[in-house]
């Protein structure tokens, strides 16, 4: 099979490799679409220490069953599907209690690190557990179908936050997490999402897919502004989808008191916080961590459009432009947000 193979750090080659064995348990998918994850374009040049070459990257995908292992009940060749880019284990406890994706002994597809190597869905043919499958709805696209990954995470971001309807929220960052998190408030009854960042042609996309009010970074104070928006109060909950120190600043700045704040971008390892203002205002701060569960209501929310992921996708590009793909977006290309390839 073709597959786009990190040979060496910032060595990306299409080239031949083994169609990969099918388990017990798996099925073997062709893949129809695989999008380009930030994690991926951050693995290519080693900085992350999970992007260890050689390795086929890529998670976020969806496909047709080429073949299902007897023991993979239930699904069968030619099932349009996509799949959880976490496979865990189901034994454990933390699988045990429903936290799949807090699993002891989780895997990601498309990651070569110091514990485990995974290869993922940048090829003609990836195998996967059959637990991690999900059907399609036939009017959804392969290539939309790519991006509920990415939507799973901002919906169990939101999912985190004690959100009432009529709520006011804040998102800061407006990447493709950003972007689908506002969407995900406003399914969750936020009456009022505002969204930040520096970027002013991912602030004008995130005005086009629901945000009430867009807030540059560069020139106004988010702080205020969302005080502004809320009679002095503040936003009811807000996500943080960057994990820089400044991007942390702004989200626990911007949240009322008895606020609730979602972390969910992780750039940096690191970040101060604001702790006297965090406890005297009684926020609560919630991790989130990848998604656990919520692929079939975010496969509804897209083939409804209740959450629209056709803006995000920047260009459907063939398997042998990966890599001119991957240096344009690791170069960080004005205008381009998710590249979608196609084996």
């Amino acid at each position: 099979m073709k597959a786009l193979v990190l040979k060496q750090y910032h060595q990306l080659v299409v080239e031949e490799a083994p169609v990969p064995p099918v388990a017990a348990d798996e099925v073997l998918v062709r893949v129809k679409a695989c999008g380009i994850c930030g994690s991926d374009v951050h693995g290519i040049d080693g900085s992350t220490g999970r992007r260890r070459p050689p390795v086929i990257m890529g998670h976020e995908a969806a496909g047709i069953i080429e073949r299902a292992a007897p023991s993979a009940s239930g699904w069968k060749t030619g099932d349009r599907v996509t799949f959880d880019s976490t496979i865990w284990c189901g034994v454990c406890r933390h699988c045990r209690r429903g936290e799949v994706n807090l699993c002891d002994d989780r895997r990601v597809l498309g990651v070569s690190c110091a514990e485990y190597h995974r290869d993922g869905a940048f090829a003609e043919f990836v195998a996967v557990p059959a637990r991690v499958l999900y059907r399609l709805p036939d009017s959804l696209p392969f290539e939309e179908a790519a991006l509920v990954e990415s939507l799973s995470i901002a919906v169990h971001a939101a999912a985190r936050l004690p959100v009432h309807v009529g709520d006011t929220a804040l998102v800061v960052g407006t990447g493709t997490i950003g972007l689908l998190a506002i969407q995900a408030l406003k399914a969750r009854g936020c009456t009022v999402v505002a969204a930040a960042d520096v970027a002013p042609e991912r602030l004008e996309l995130a005005r086009r897919l629901g945000a009430d009010a867009i807030i540059d970074t560069r020139t106004a104070d988010p702080a205020a502004e969302m005080r502004r928006l809320t009679d002095g109060r503040g936003a009811d909950v807000a996500v943080e989808a960057v994990g820089l120190p400044a991007t942390v600043r702004i989200a626990v700045e911007s949240v009322r008191k008895g606020g609730a704040l979602a972390l969910v971008g992780n750039f940096s390892p690191e970040v101060p916080l604001q702790l006297q203002s965090v406890v005297t205002r009684e926020m609560t701060l919630f991790g989130s961590c990848a998604s656990n569960g919520e692929y079939p209501a975010c496969l509804e929310l897209m083939a409804r459009r209740r959450v629209d992921v056709r803006p995000l996708i920047s260009a459907v590009a063939p398997l042998a432009e990966g890599p001119s793909w991957f240096k344009r977006l690791y170069d960080r290309e004005p205008g381009l947000l998710k590249v979608v390839l196609a084996p």
